[in-house]
């Protein structure tokens, strides 16, 4: 009996030792984005409070506590990986793990993604740049979306001087010429194709990436982009429950506190996320105080695995002073800061700080929404569909003056209202293993209405005016003060409470595009055609005795593109693309001055023609990676409308249209992305660009009024270089893990070759050449339950060496005998910016 017991103990020791048998299982974690070592992951054994972390090598070791189980790797801002382990028979070494950013494309249900051309989704390479949300949500502080784009390839931003003024070139186009798309809505101002940032100032806080298409870009949407097409993609539905809340403060008394959660997919299918924030400062140049609000709302549901929906709301009101336009001596006078609407007599009762309305006001409200349908047909083929709108409400206001008291007596709204819906549609089919083949529809119509009108009254309590179409009249109200939320909910729709010019614009567009893409494992190849009409009309409320509509326009345009890649062997490929569009010329190309008449311009503006032709290799390695691209653009028959600088109520100014203007933009992009060390990034670019206008052009002036002055005149501008950015840029950017969590990094960017802009008749002038330094830290501290939270900090220090730059200049002055009326080589009677000095901004962001 007593050898028996001894047995069974035996038996059972065994077994029990079995069971809580130590075995140590090993792994290196990856980061997928990058291929690198994730250094400071945390692994966690499922069950217990057993852990580690992930050396700088991205490699762990646990010695688990039971034989078979699981284990959890995880880090902040990864989605994290669940992975079973078993070391009955000896110890385990997992390989390599590799996690993907929780915030990147990948790892965020993205709704509509049949509308949204991302190049990751197109065999046949494009000349790119992707900046994921991480270095969106550290690098942009208290800045536009501009500013996040500036370290890649020919991309110059433009700061502007007052808050959401920022403007970018892409490879010297402006933003009128580059297709702005937020999740596949195209958001460029459908009369002028321009993009006003003080509207969009909340797009940073829900964007998961932006991606820079260079050139002919791989959107599918019957868009002529001239210069390329930036895609904002922001967040839709959050695959897992989470949000944070931001706390930052800046130069010049800047703050802005932001609050965003996500629910997550519930197991019914739905999902919520909201966002709110709401900034303020005081401007780094004078008097170009602001505050705004951001709000994002997100409604999604997915009924089962071939349909999921979604609703988005977003919007982000705000109002700003405006900077004046002055010359270069009184920059070098003031300094800086300095702000040539500098009026600060103004008894608003709305005053802010003694100064209300410092020359100008920029005050706008433009709630974006969008309906998104997803729908999985069978195992080759897909819908995607979008139907959005927008309200545009706001102003740009300005005090006015008694001629005889000198007094203030009311603020006047320059009013710029909009109601704008479209409908995008995207079906998507496999017609083989190879080939692919896509159909799409977009269809928007536009209502612009413009008028002057009373903001708020301040020394007088009514303004007596008339118009051919009402006589004479007062106007007794006044509509928004300085609230952007006003501005929607209390509009002025009165024609009797509007002055100076009164005038509503409808533009329709529809349009038809087509993808086919062929691809094997070496060899890709596509084609894309679109065709699109334009249907425009002006009606006038004010010039006439009774209401006036003019001609009806009609436009008819198409692009046409291909491409084709190859896989020379592995890691290595070279690609070809080229492209013709047939361009609409924008609204307000086609009347003479629609503030004065609805009378079409004669000669008539015809489409502007665009053909493009890019070829590039690209390099992806362990370490290495290289993309080198090569561009030729010509854009003929272009119109351009600008003017002398002078202030429209002078009698100096004059405005000048130009037709048949031709421009080549050519030129080559080197960029290379290295990890040197394992906690070393360094990426550089170089561009070299050549930009010039080809040929002679036609040109008409007007005065302050619009009316013309003198007849048509041949300019010669054959050989002037295209001012406004520099051609030749450069950068070198790093990132340096000094611990796990604690990151340095630092981007220096260099312009060269720089031109002004002015009158298109004369030769621009050479501007100085400029460099800046930007850096930046940050830590994240891992808190809660099995470190799932973190506090993240962020300081970020712009132009630490506090150069001092011309950013843009105005005019075409040359150079002075006299060495003190120049700086740098430019005469100082020009108009001119300089860009911004250092700058700083410091955040608190807690993460759940």
């Amino acid at each position: 009996m007593k050898k028996i017991t001894f047995l069974f103990v035996v038996i059972l020791m065994a077994v029990v030792g079995e069971t809580y048998a130590q075995g140590v299982v090993t792994g290196t974690v990856f980061d997928t984005e990058s291929n690198a070592p994730l250094p400071g992951a945390n692994i966690i054994e499922v069950g217990t409070s057993n852990g580690t972390s992930s050396d700088f090598d991205g490699k762990f070791s646990i010695k688990v506590e039971s034989s078979t189980g699981t284990i959890n790797v995880s880090y902040v801002g990864f989605g994290s990986k669940d992975i079973a382990y078993d070391v009955t028979n000896g110890n385990q070494d997992l390989g390599t793990i590799s996690l993907g950013l929780d915030n990147s494309l990948e790892e965020i249900i993205v709704v509509g993604s049949g509308i949204i051309d991302l190049a990751e989704d197109r065999k046949t390479p494009v000349a790119v740049s992707t900046i994921k949300a991480r270095e969106i949500q550290e690098k942009t502080g208290n800045f536009d979306l501009p500013e996040v784009l500036k370290s890649t390839p020919s991309v110059q931003n433009i700061k502007g001087g007052g808050f959401g003024d920022g403007s970018m070139y892409l490879r010297g186009f402006d933003q009128t010429n580059t297709a702005f798309l937020l999740n596949g809505q195209p958001i460029n101002g459908m009369e002028d194709g321009k993009m006003y940032w003080s509207n969009w100032s909340g797009v940073l806080d829900v964007a998961n990436a932006i991606q820079v298409q260079r050139g002919l870009g791989s959107s599918k949407l019957a868009i002529s982009s001239v210069g390329g097409t930036v895609n904002i993609v922001t967040k839709t539905i959050d695959s897992k429950e989470g949000g944070f809340v931001q706390q930052m403060i800046g130069n010049d008394d800047y703050t802005k506190s932001t609050a965003y959660y996500s629910t997550g997919v519930n197991e019914k299918g739905w999902s919520f996320s909201a966002l709110f924030g709401h900034w303020q400062g005081d401007g780094y140049v004078n008097y170009t105080h602001g505050q705004g609000q951001t709000y994002f709302l997100s409604v999604g549901y997915q009924p089962n695995e071939n349909h999921s929906l979604n609703f988005l709301i977003t919007g982000a009101p705000q109002w700003h002073a405006a900077p004046g336009r002055g010359k270069i001596s009184e920059f070098l006078e003031n300094g800086r800061k300095y702000n040539s609407w500098n009026f600060n007599n103004s008894s608003s009762k709305n005053n802010i700080s003694g100064d209300v309305y410092p020359g100008g006001r920029n005050i706008y409200h433009k709630p974006v929404s969008n309906l998104s349908w997803d729908w999985t047909i069978g195992d080759n083929s897909s819908l995607s569909t979008v139907l959005y709108g927008s309200l545009g409400r706001g102003a740009f206001a300005s005090t006015r003056t008694d001629k005889k008291t000198k007094e203030i007596t009311y603020a006047r709204g320059s009013y710029n209202n909009h109601n704008w819906y479209g409908l995008i549609s995207n079906f998507n089919s496999k017609l083989t293993e190879n080939l692919e083949f896509n159909l799409g529809a977009d269809v928007r119509s536009y209502n612009g209405i413009h008028f002057r009108g009373v903001t708020e009254f301040i020394g007088v309590n009514s303004v007596d005016t008339k118009n051919t179409l009402l006589g004479e009249y007062s106007l007794t109200n006044s509509y928004g003060g300085i609230s952007p939320w006003d501005m929607v909910f209390k509009p002025n729709t009165e024609h009797n409470q509007r002055f100076g010019y009164d005038y509503e614009e409808i533009i329709t567009y529809y349009g038809a595009f087509g993808q086919l893409e062929y691809s094997n494992e070496a060899l890709s190849a596509f084609f894309q055609g679109s065709i699109s009409n334009q249907d425009h009309q002006v009606t006038d409320s004010f010039n006439y005795d009774k209401e006036t509509k003019s001609e009806k326009v009609s436009n008819i345009g198409y692009n046409v593109k291909g491409g084709v890649a190859y896989k020379v062997y592995e890691g290595h490929k070279v690609f070809a693309n080229v492209g013709h569009y047939s361009r609409q010329p924008f609204h307000d190309d086609l009347f003479d001055n629609i503030r004065e008449s609805v009378d079409l311009i004669k000669p008539a503006v015809d489409n502007q023609t665009i053909t493009g032709l890019e070829a590039g290799y690209q390099f992806k390695g362990d370490i290495i990676s290289v993309n080198l691209n090569a561009y030729h653009t010509t854009w003929a028959n272009r119109t351009i409308l600008d003017n002398n600088g002078e202030s429209q109520e002078t009698i100096a100014y004059e405005s000048y249209q130009t037709q048949g203007v031709k421009q080549v933009h050519q030129g080559i992009e080197l960029e290379i992305m290295t990890r040197p060390l394992q906690n070393l990034r360094l990426d550089g670019f170089i561009s070299l660009g050549d930009w010039v206008y080809d040929g002679n052009a036609k040109q008409r002036t007007f005065d302050g009024n619009g009316s013309q002055k003198g007849g048509e005149e041949e300019i010669k501008i054959d050989g002037f270089k295209v001012g406004g950015a520099s051609q030749v840029t450069a950068g070198i950017g790093s990132r340096y893990t000094i611990v796990p969590r604690l990151v340095v990094d630092a981007n220096w960017n260099w312009y060269n070759d720089l031109y002004s802009q002015g009158s298109l008749s004369k030769n621009p002038l050479a501007l100085p050449s400029y460099n800046t330094v930007d850096t930046g830290l940050s830590y994240k501290v891992l808190v809660g339950k099995e470190d799932k939270n973190s506090i993240q900090f962020r300081f970020n220090l712009n132009n630490v060496f506090d150069e001092v730059y011309l950013e843009s200049v105005f005019g075409n002055t040359q150079v002075s005998s006299d060495p003190k009326e120049n700086y740098k080589g430019v005469n100082t009677s020009n108009n001119g910016r300089f860009g911004y000095g250092r700058t700083w901004n410091v955040s608190l962001r807690y993460n759940f």
